[in-house]
């Protein structure tokens, strides 16, 4: 569930960054998506190396 909302996130966040024009909230959402992208990849990590340790 976290992954999923972690890709909705981002899709959002992309959408917001096209439509816009102010720097100051431009950064936020930057800043907010490279979070969100940060938290995406922890997760496909840690679910990576759970199927790894699985098919030991």
């Amino acid at each position: 569930m976290d992954k999923r909302i972690a890709h909705l996130n981002i899709e959002h966040f992309r959408q917001r960054l096209a439509e816009e024009q102010d720097e100051v909230k431009r950064k936020t959402l930057l800043d907010l998506l490279a979070k969100e992208e940060e938290k995406l990849r922890k997760i496909e990590a840690t679910e990576k190396g759970r199927s790894g340790h699985n098919s030991k």
